[in-house]
């Protein structure tokens, strides 16, 4: 990837995620900022608001910390495991969210809560994944769909980490959103970008090249 593709990844992520925990923010703390419109504090409710979109970039850049660290760890599987790579990724996959939904709930669990929403989160970041995993086969080859999905799964809960450790009811959902959906955006715009890449690569030899040929002729006078 080109350096400008990649900044330009870098930056639309930042705006992706920003924007994102603005409006989930919005949604979850939605008793708090009726209130303030309410009470007409507009210069609270906007300070509020950037400071929901100052988390985000935070989120954002977790994000796109895991997704090359991914890229790298990918690699490192393909060479160690080769063509058992993919049974690895499933059967990770498969852990994660056995765990996301078995350790949170004897950790957090009161005595007679149901299982239900402890499998629901767990139900959001599978399906989450299974659609992206599947778009992205779509738009590739169908070799794509586990790598995809373990990153949408496996990748996705390892940045959760610090929200699933507290447990807090509105961060867990205010930080899950915005990297299922810079996470998402990274996955199906990554080969885009790596065409893109080549092709100017390509074009930039060519113009080398008729450089080098214009160099070469004679001159007329």
């Amino acid at each position: 990837m080109t350096s400008r593709n990649w900044v330009n990844l870098f930056l639309t992520t930042l705006v992706i995620g920003a924007v994102t925990t603005g409006v989930v923010g919005f949604i979850v703390r939605w008793s708090e900022f009726q209130q303030l419109l309410n009470d007409f504090s507009i210069m609270e409710f906007l300070s509020i608001l950037l400071w929901l979109m100052g988390v985000g970039l935070i989120f954002s850049i977790l994000s796109q910390m895991g997704f090359f660290a991914y890229l790298t760890v990918h690699r490192f599987g393909l060479g160690i495991f080769r063509s058992l790579w993919n049974a690895v990724q499933f059967i990770l996959i498969a852990f994660v969210l056995f765990d996301l939904v078995y350790f949170r709930f004897n950790s957090f669990a009161e005595k007679g809560e149901s299982i239900l929403p402890y499998l629901g989160l767990a139900g959001i970041v599978l399906i989450a994944g299974l659609v992206t995993a599947f778009l992205k086969a779509k738009q590739t080859n169908k070799d794509a769909f586990i790598p995809a999905l373990f990153f949408m799964v496996v990748v996705t809960v390892i940045e959760w980490v610090p929200v699933l450790r507290v447990n807090e009811h509105s961060w867990l959902y205010l930080m899950l959103f915005p990297l299922l959906i810079c996470n998402a955006y990274q996955l199906l715009v990554l080969h885009k970008l790596n065409q893109k890449s080549i092709e100017e690569r390509k074009a930039l030899d060519r113009n080398i090249k008729a450089n080098k040929k214009a160099q070469k002729k004679p001159s007329n006078a």
